[in-house]
Parts: structure tokens; sequence; C-alpha cells
């Protein structure tokens, strides 16, 4: 009887080593794939490689954000009629995420970029629909971690205060104060340059402004964001060649 159960045991340490060791692969596979994301592609992979792994795997909190976060790219990157369903597949999986583990930042960061997206893109009801709880979640970033992702809380929230109307929370003055924090933590963040410099145009501030549009082209490429930095740089370069505004 005791062989019998030390079988049975033991059978049972190996599947659940068989299978941790197979999700690990599904994982790298994955990763490889995303990391080459500039390869439309391969991002497409990546994110049907995670929507997979989600859908196997409903408990894990890895595999929640990291479809989140690739719904996000395809979101804002990928092809225009598949957008708006990859941010909302972003936004499940952020929510996912954020009931598997609440502690941790990474859902409430990819919610907030989701639905931030998704708010820009998709018309004012969707802004409105969103408003609050793209910044009730990037509070909580802060709360959690003021420095995940090098300070992409304060990024994404001076974003918020930006293009919020000030009638329901917006601030000019909250914007600049949230980017420049996020810029002490990544001070060649392309992103953040970026808002800063729509900031300063968009108040008529245009020496500031193309100062910021100069600073994006001229930071080194990141070995994390090549596409992203690549969008910002090109939208930099195209805002320049426009001129001073008069």
């Amino acid at each position: 009887m005791s062989v019998c159960i030390k079988s049975v045991y033991l059978t049972a340490l190996w599947l659940l080593a068989t299978h941790a060791g197979v999700l690990a692969q599904s994982t790298d596979a994955a990763d490889a794939l995303y990391a080459r994301r500039d390869d439309p592609v391969a991002a497409r992979r990546a994110a049907e490689a995670y929507q997979a792994r989600h859908r196997r795997e409903p408990q894990d909190f890895v595999g929640a954000w990291k479809l989140a976060r690739a719904g996000y790219f395809l979101g804002t990157h990928g092809p225009e009629p598949d957008r708006r369903t990859w941010l909302e597949v972003g936004v499940q999986a952020s929510d996912d995420a954020i009931r598997l583990n609440e502690a941790r930042p990474e859902g409430h960061f990819w919610l907030a970029a989701n639905m931030g997206a998704l708010a820009e893109s998709f018309g004012l009801r969707q802004g409105l629909k969103y408003r609050a709880r793209i910044k009730t979640a990037l509070e909580r970033v802060l709360a959690i971690d003021p420095a995940y992702l090098n300070g992409s809380a304060d990024r994404a929230l001076g974003r918020w205060y930006h293009k919020v109307p000030g009638l329901f929370g917006g601030s000019t003055d909250k914007a600049v104060e949230h980017l420049r924090r996020s810029l002490s933590h990544d001070p060649e963040s392309t992103a953040t340059m970026y808002f800063l410099a729509e900031v300063y145009l968009d108040t008529g501030d245009s020496t500031q402004g193309r100062n910021f549009l100069q600073r994006v082209l001229d930071a080194p490429p990141s070995p994390d964001w090549g596409p992203e930095d690549q969008a910002f740089k090109a939208e930099a370069r195209r805002r320049l060649a426009e001129g001073p505004r008069r």
C-alpha cells in the first residue's frame, strides 16, 4: 500500500513539474515573439500565444498581465481595424490580473494604459466612460511602486491631466508635474519627453515644446522599447518639420 501511495505521489510531482516546464516554454516563446514586436507578424503571434496561455491557465497572474500588455501594443500599433478589439482584450486581461494579485502594479498599469488608448482613440463617450477608472488605477500603481517601469504611472497620469478637460479634473500644472517626475526616473524616455512637448506646444510655449521634440530625436535607442521609441521619434520629426505654430 505504501509503495502504491509513493508511486502516486511521485507521478503527481512529475506531472506538476512537466506542466510547469511546458508553461515556462510557452511563456519563453511568446516573450521571444513579443521582443520582436516591430515585426507585425511577430507581434500578432505573441499576443495570440499569450491569449492561448491565458485561456489554458486563467489563474496565472503573469500570463494575464502579459496578455494585457500585448493587447495594448496591438491596440496602439497594430492594424487599424483590429485595434479596438485588442484594447478590449487588454482591459479584460488587466482586470483578470488585478483579481489574481491586486497588490502588484502590473494589472493596474495595463488597465489604465488600455483604457487610456480607448479613451483617446474612440471618442468622447469612451473618454468619459473610463476617465475615473484610469486615474484610480494609476494612483494605485503610484501607491504600490512609483518607480514601476521607470515612472510610467507618473507619465500616464501626466498625460491624463493634459488630455482631460479642466471641468473634469484636467490641469496643465499637474500634467507638467507628473511628467517631470516621470522624467526623473528615466531622463531619456522618448514617451515622456514627447508628452511634455505636447503640453508645452498646446499651451503656446513653442520654445520648450520644440526643445523637447528635439530631445526625443537625440535620445539613444532603448533596448526594451525599440518600436515605441521609433514611433515617438517619427512623430517628433513630423512635428518639428511643421515649424512653429503661428
